[in-house]
């Protein structure tokens, strides 16, 4: 029996010896980086330069942003982050030789051009790594008959070398990049669209006049984002009520009465009254905030089950997910621009920094999730929440942190912190499993007490308004998103996904 013993344990040493040899000293074992070898102008994936490459090439010029990103990082052939005329000659020339490079490169030689070595048409590339779509720098023929009519007055970005050089680099791009948007959107759009896309465009336009290049790029990116993913066909008016409704409680918060408010010349009922108004007014909803009762009851088991498949989803997102997700925000360059609009503080009281990053980080997210909000807002809120943040007794230097704060810049401003960006998904997240009306009566009503808990004084009145801004913009989005309309090059991040 000792023997049976004594071989069993020699064999448990051995085990775990080999293994721990296996992990811990193969080195593909102890790094754990997965790469591919991406052969750079191989645009149909069977590892030749061909005609078909060619065509390929000619319909992504034809439609640049209809194509992959996967498409686009591999016509980048000098990978110097834009599409230029060098990147067409170059794969031509790889064509032309017969897919020789080294053919290729001699013929280019010979010319006095340069030309990239053969071993440059490869790539060595992380399946982890986030990589940038490259910015469309080539001649865009369509520019003179555009209804962006200041389009033509663009002209093909050389480099990014400077600040200014990148930032019209991606003025350029998004510009073009809105301009195929809008011609593939204009037939079917619906006249309040249409009107809501007019009253855009006439801003960016006056900002093209004034040359405010920063805030125009930031005007075309919404633009962008409204013409590739939302619609109002099919939805319910609600939306675009809280929309009007929203636009009032901006309003309201700039006005007279609330100046009168915060010098004690007017109570929290005169405000809160003009909120009534609008509310029935905008949405046809009668409220009485003095009487408004908690934001829950929990009587309803339908609470409770709708909970459950929330957290369901957030705590099944997945470490590939997280990471997916950092990965964009810390890199892609359209989200580093949006969200790097920041003001003084307490210079934003309309909240507007705020959305369009939060936009472009759940049109990220839905791409992660295949385009299931449920499962994107559930991402979101996994990556956004602070986890105990709530219990008040606890220090805050001693509170967990969160994915969010420790990888990458929440939007808007500072003393905002992640608040302002989980009321946005939340509350979007929420018209998921519940009615808009549901969901914006659940909006008031938490509003409401947490202005009862501050005694209605004026920083709590403030953040009232700003938070119900901040509950409608997600509201609206996330009802209004239409995941079919994503466009196509968002289908492909990472090469070997």
């Amino acid at each position: 029996m000792k023997k049976l013993y004594l071989l069993v344990l020699i064999v448990c040493i051995l085990g775990a010896t080999g293994y721990a040899y296996w992990k811990l000293v193969i080195p593909i074992h102890r790094v754990e980086v997965r790469s591919e070898l991406v052969m750079l102008g191989d645009l149909d994936d069977d590892n030749r330069w061909t005609d078909n490459d060619l065509k390929i090439l000619d319909a992504f010029l034809h439609g640049p942003f209809s194509m992959t990103d996967s498409v686009a990082y591999r016509i980048d052939m000098n990978q110097n982050g834009l599409i230029d005329e060098e990147d067409l000659k170059i794969l031509r020339s790889l064509v032309i030789a017969k897919g020789d490079p080294y053919a290729a490169e001699d013929a280019a030689v010979s010319t006095g051009m340069p030309f990239p070595r053969p071993r440059e048409c490869y790539r060595y590339v992380s399946l982890m790594e986030y990589r940038p779509r490259p910015l469309y720098a080539l001649p865009y023929p369509l520019a003179g008959e555009s209804d962006i009519d200041w389009l033509a007055k663009l002209h093909p970005p050389a480099s990014t070398i400077s600040y200014g050089d990148a930032l019209n680099a991606a003025l350029y791009s998004e510009a073009i990049r809105l301009d195929q948007a809008w011609r593939k959107r204009k037939p079917d759009l619906l006249p309040m669209e249409r009107d809501y896309a007019a009253m855009k465009l006439a801003r960016a336009k006056a900002l093209y006049r004034a040359g405010e290049r920063y805030e125009l790029l930031l005007a075309l990116m919404e633009l962008v984002e409204d013409a590739e993913t939302l619609t109002e066909r099919g939805q319910p008016e609600v939306p675009v009520k809280m929309l009007a409704f929203r636009d009032h409680l901006r309003e309201v918060l700039g006005s007279k009465l609330f100046e009168e408010f915060k010098s004690g010349k007017k109570d929290w009922r005169a405000l809160l009254n003009v909120v009534s108004g609008h509310l029935k007014t905008d949405l046809g909803l009668s409220y009485d905030f003095e009487k408004l009762g908690p934001p829950r009851n929990l009587t309803h088991l339908e609470n409770y089950l709708q909970r459950t498949e929330w957290q369901y989803y957030k705590s099944t997102t997945s470490k590939e997910d997280f990471i997916a997700l950092i990965g964009y925000a810390q890199h892609d360059p359209r989200y580093l621009h949006a969200v790097a609009r920041t003001s003084r503080k307490l210079r934003d009281p309309n909240v507007k920094n705020h959305n369009l990053p939060m936009v472009l980080l759940f049109r990220e997210a839905l791409r992660i999730k295949n385009g299931n909000k449920k499962k994107a807002v559930g991402l979101l809120d996994e990556a956004i929440r602070i986890p105990y943040g709530w219990i008040k007794s606890i220090p805050k230097e001693m509170l967990p942190g969160s994915l969010a704060l420790d990888n990458f810049l929440l939007p808007g401003n500072k003393e905002d912190g992640a608040d302002k960006s989980r009321h946005w998904n939340v509350f979007g997240g929420i018209c998921l499993y519940k009615s808009p009306q549901e969901a914006l009566d659940l909006a008031l009503r938490r509003e409401m007490q947490d202005l009862r808990d501050s005694n209605y004084s004026e920083e709590a009145m403030r953040e009232f308004f700003r938070d119900m801004t901040v509950n409608i913009n997600g509201m609206y989005h996330v009802m209004t998103v239409n995941p079919s309309l994503l466009s196509v090059k968002q289908g492909v991040r990472q090469l070997g996904c």
